[in-house]
């Protein structure tokens, strides 16, 4: 596969095709104003004018031709001329005018292919020119990120488990000289309770490990990053039906995210001391699995009964939490934000598209929101109810890991987390599908980014 930062150049005069790009309620006009042999190329593909019409446009020569894309799609919007990038024939293009700015991302993404299992059609590449070529070197970090989660998430569970997890996290602490600690075995079960006992029943080769990156200046803001990395979520002895286990490969997603914004974090050397976490485990089935009733120690030295071993990912989550949130030394992170697959209900309110993004402190979601706004990375806000902390109360332990009632799931989970973050620290927690059920132009069906830009653009406004 092509690399992805060869298909953005500097413009600097060199010889390629123009893209048109017109807006449904200027194309009347704009079609007026063209010679005749562009109006019969026009009427000949029946374009209406509608969002989404496209055409090769002739010129004078049989060498001579453009690109029309009809687009009502704002300039900041990422996706612009994703589809262009796509299905346009091997070359370099630049824009008949403006700049491409927010749309280099998705002109990159649209050239990304997942290929270890089987190799797609060959088109060449598209290179697109730009006048901004200050641009092209965070176009590039932000592609690269995501295909990385992409790609992560698309990976077979039999081929990604906790071990290629943490070989995943060595290479990235290699590249950006991090410190990698991997804690399994007895002082997991020692000093992560909840962490052991939901991967414990995995076969040989897949047992459960906290993984940890440290990296930036100690005297810089702290701040924690945490995934979710269930690489296989069979339900545990609450079994999943098939249907619902179809997908769980991409359980790991959260742990995906992480892994993506602390490489984008490191790359960009933000000033900041990065404590990246992610909890890796599957969630097997086996005569020492975790069973339904149990109740679990924490490393918070809280208690939970087990109510349900699929309500899995809140209880790695939640030792990680108390992990990070015991900083180093004296210094706690002023910051914590946790990316998860976690909850169906979450995807039942608000659909696959729109992490739900639970937050405890006013300054950082406003931040967080302005955000994605900004990049067109959607997230919608949920609410951390008080009113329903009581749905976690347990007969006989300090709380359960799953309400009973069903109700407001992805709220409770949020609070059963809230549980292990320390008062006055900024939290954020994002549940996201990690998954894309149908395909869009640059975004194909499969593993996809979903609140990973949004987090970024905060992370860099506040500490570039």
């Amino acid at each position: 596969m092509t690399e992805l930062k060869t298909l953005l150049q500097a413009d600097r005069g060199q010889p390629a095709r123009l893209i048109h790009i017109v807006h449904p309620d200027a194309f009347t006009g704009w079609l007026a104003d063209q010679p005749v042999r562009t109006r019969t190329a026009v009427a000949s593909h029946r374009l209406t004018g509608k969002a989404g019409n496209r055409a090769i446009l002739p010129g004078d020569g049989p060498e001579d031709w453009s690109a029309l894309l009809v687009c009502n799609e704002p300039e900041s919007s990422p996706w612009r001329i994703a589809s262009l990038g796509e299905t346009l024939p091997e070359g370099t293009y630049r824009l008949a005018s403006g700049e491409p700015g927010a749309a280099m991302l998705g002109w990159l993404l649209a050239q990304h292919r997942f290929e270890r299992y089987r190799k797609g059609e060959s088109h060449g590449p598209r290179l697109l020119l730009t006048g901004e070529p200050a641009k092209i070197e965070e176009a590039v970090r932000l592609a690269t990120a995501t295909a990385r989660v992409r790609d992560l998430v698309n990976i077979a569970a039999a081929d990604l488990g906790p071990a290629e997890l943490e070989a995943e996290a060595a290479a990235m602490a290699k590249a950006h000289g991090a410190t990698l600690t991997v804690t399994k075995g007895e002082p997991l079960a020692k000093g992560y309770p909840m962490i052991q006992a939901v991967g414990q029943a995995a076969a040989k080769g897949r047992e459960p490990r906290l993984i940890e990156l440290e990296w930036g200046d100690p005297k810089n803001p702290r701040i924690a990053l945490i995934g979710k990395g269930v690489c296989f979520d069979s339900g545990g002895l609450d079994i999943k039906p098939s249907s619902g286990m179809r997908l769980m490969k991409k359980d790991m997603g959260g742990a995906a995210h992480a892994l993506a914004l602390a490489g984008l974090v490191m790359a960009a050397r933000l000033k900041v001391r990065l404590h990246l976490l992610i909890p890796a485990v599957e969630n097997s089935i086996a005569g020492n699995a975790f069973r339904p009733g149990d109740v679990l120690a924490t490393r918070k030295g809280l208690t939970v009964e087990n109510t349900n071993t699929d309500a899995e990912g809140r209880l790695v989550l939640g030792d990680a939490i108390t992990k990070a949130a015991e900083g180093a030394g004296d210094i706690r992170p002023e910051l914590i934000i946790d990316f998860a697959t976690l909850t169906g209900a979450a995807r039942v309110a608000l659909g696959p598209d729109l992490p739900a993004t639970f937050v405890n402190d006013e300054p950082l979601a406003e931040a967080l929101f302005a955000a994605a706004a900004a990049v067109g990375d959607p997230l919608w806000r949920m609410p951390l109810w008080d009113g329903y902390d009581e749905l976690l109360k347990s007969d006989i332990a300090d709380m359960v890991n799953s309400a009973d009632s069903g109700f407001a799931g992805a709220t409770t989970a949020a609070l059963f987390l809230r549980r292990f973050v320390p008062e006055g620290t900024a939290w954020a927690h994002l549940d996201t599908f990690a998954w894309r059920p149908t395909a869009k132009p640059g975004r194909p069906k499969g593993g996809d980014a979903l609140g990973l830009r949004a987090t970024w653009a905060m992370l860099k406004t506040r500490y570039g």
